[in-house]
């Protein structure tokens, strides 16, 4: 687990593991979140309670922008038939200049923070200079709930849609410059190094909070975060500042950098081959991203959690997550097929979410027979679930059908500052 702010995304598990994938083999393997404890300086604690499933009432104006902001945003199929895969294109530039490269098939992730590429989908000729550690270069180790992703931090310009995040910090991973994985990331669990295991070629992490690690980072050395390595490839844990952590590059646009607007269609429960959305930069900075009257649930400034309670049990540790390809909690009633529940007809149930404000939604959501959803070619479901140990998971199947805004942790809405969930 991380010792601060949940990286919520791939587990990613054996194929061969996902034995409920129906006739054909075809299997889908879960995605899930880790939780984590909460990083030292963080802030303090939340305001008062907002009424119940409304917005709060503006604070601050925001800055307006005109700068094209939409994003787009797709599933379809993914390596060893991985369902429910939202991803998109990103382009990366050696800073300063019109050098660039762009990389297509990246998960687009609301559970973590910072932009993560696999140095095997960047062309060579694509040359991006290492953020220096010490007397070496910077590396860092990025544990997701299923294993960890070791690289160089680089620095790139990001591109998406007409925005710029200028000269960031991104990891490379599994950058030859660091070929050696320190022993204590090794042992976080199975290795995401390649696009066999990481299924995408990188992930793109759009949560609520800018750094991906933040002030116990820049204030210690800590395991499994980030390394000094020397020319020899020894790494050892370092402290990294803020300004050279790996960061959400939407918190580095010059606008539209408070939060993102994940938007996507309803389909049906059978499932769609693929879908396609957007991702909007920014929250009531332009006509496309405003508020309205959506409910604001405020998250908490140290994890970003909020909390969910179904059939009377309580989940304090909650998160909505496109990085998670189900929704993931605990239900004792559900039969299983593997790593996922799979009743003998579509159950319907609901659950109410709660922000640190008291605002509260109450969500209906179906649960579908796992087998036969992947029996069929679909690659997008609304109804895939599966167990979780004490969190609650909502994973893309929420995200269809709904307008989701994050907000990031600080930054100025007319809802007042993240971090938040609204829809």
């Amino acid at each position: 687990m991380k010792p601060n702010r949940p990286l919520c995304a791939l587990l990613l598990v054996c194929a061969a593991l996902a034995a409920c994938g129906g006739a054909g083999g075809g299997g889908s393997a879960p995605t899930a979140a880790t939780g984590a404890s909460a990083p030292s300086g963080a802030a303090s604690a939340p305001a008062a309670s907002a009424p119940l499933a409304s917005s709060a009432p503006a604070s601050t104006s925001v800055a307006q922008s005109n700068t094209p902001n939409v994003q787009p945003i797709v599933v379809h199929t993914a390596p060893h038939l991985t369902r429910n895969m939202l991803t998109t294109s990103v382009t990366l530039c050696q800073p300063g200049t019109d050098k660039c490269a762009t990389i297509d098939n990246i998960q687009v992730d609301t559970g973590s923070h910072g932009l993560r590429i696999l140095a095997s989908a960047l062309p060579t000729s694509l040359s991006l200079a290492a953020v220096p550690s010490g007397g070496g270069v910077s590396g860092e180790c990025a544990v997701f709930g299923g294993g960890y992703a070791w690289g160089a931090v680089r620095s790139a310009d990001v591109r998406m849609a007409g925005q710029l995040a200028a000269a960031i910090p991104i990891q490379l991973i599994a950058d030859p410059s660091v070929p050696s994985v320190p022993s204590d990331c090794a042992g976080s669990g199975p290795s995401m190094l390649t696009l066999d295991t990481l299924r995408a070629n990188g992930i793109l992490g759009v949560g609520v909070f800018a750094a991906d690690c933040g002030g116990a980072c820049a204030n210690a050395a800590l395991p499994r975060w980030y390394y000094s390595c020397d020319a020899s490839g020894a790494c050892l844990p370092s402290a990294q500042p803020l300004a050279q952590q790996v960061v959400n590059p939407v918190s580095r646009f010059a606008l539209d950098n408070n939060g993102v607007v994940i938007d996507l269609p309803a389909i049906p429960d059978s499932g769609a081959v693929s879908v396609s959305g957007s991702m909007i930069f920014g929250i009531d900075t332009q006509a496309n991203n405003t508020l309205g009257s959506v409910g604001v649930l405020k998250g908490s400034p140290q994890t970003g959690y909020v909390s969910t309670t179904q059939n009377g049990q309580l989940y304090t540790q909650s998160y909505l997550d496109t990085g998670s390809n189900g929704l993931f909690y605990r239900d004792t009633q559900l039969p299983q097929c593997g790593y996922w529940y799979c009743p003998a007809s579509t159950q319907t149930a609901s659950a109410t979410i709660t922000g640190t404000n008291g605002a509260s939604n109450t969500v209906t959501y179906a649960v579908g027979n796992s087998r036969v959803l992947f029996a069929s070619e679909n690659n997008a479901f609304d109804n895939l679930a599966g167990p979780a140990a004490s969190s609650f998971g909502w994973g893309l199947p929420f995200f269809f059908g709904r307008r989701v805004y994050t907000a990031i942790a600080s930054r100025v809405t007319s809802a007042g500052p993240g971090p938040y969930y609204a829809f």
